[in-house]
C-alpha cells in the first residue's frame, strides 16, 4: 500500500473519509426516496377523499330523484285511488332503489299507502 500524507496508508484514508461520505449519501437517497413516497401517499389520500366526496354528492344527487319519483307517484295514485300492477312494480322498484341507498320515512310512508290502494285492471 502507499503512503499518503503524514506517513498514514492510502487505505486508511479511503476508510476514513470516502466512507464517511459514501454512508452521508446513502442516507441522503434514502432520505430522499422515504419523502418522495411520503409525497405520493399524501397525493393518493387527497385524491382518495376527492373521490369519497364526489362518490357521496352523486349517492345524495341519486337519493333526492329517488325521492322525488317516488314522492310524485304515490301522490298521484293515492289521489287516483287506485293502482295497476305494472304501476306497483314501477312503485316498488323505485322505493328499493330509495331505501338501500338510506331513503327517509317520509317515502317509506308513502309507499306503504300506495301497497294499500286497490288495484284496478291495467
Amino acid at each position: 500500500m502507499g503512503i499518503g500524507r503524514k506517513g498514514k496508508p492510502v487505505a486508511e484514508f479511503i476508510m476514513k473519509y470516502w466512507l464517511e461520505a459514501g454512508f452521508g449519501l446513502l442516507c441522503a437517497v434514502v432520505g430522499a426516496g422515504f419523502r418522495l413516497v411520503a409525497k405520493k401517499l399524501q397525493e393518493r389520500q387527497r385524491e382518495e377523499a376527492a373521490d369519497r366526496a364526489e362518490q357521496e354528492a352523486l349517492k345524495e344527487g341519486v337519493l333526492a330523484l329517488l325521492h322525488d319519483r317516488l314522492y310524485q307517484g304515490c301522490r298521484y295514485h293515492i289521489h287516483n285511488g287506485r293502482i295497476t300492477d305494472e304501476e306497483m312494480r314501477n312503485m316498488e322498484y323505485l322505493y328499493n332503489g330509495y331505501h338501500a341507498l338510506g331513503g327517509n320515512g317520509t317515502g317509506t310512508e308513502l309507499y306503504e299507502r300506495v301497497k294499500r290502494l286497490p288495484l284496478k285492471e291495467a
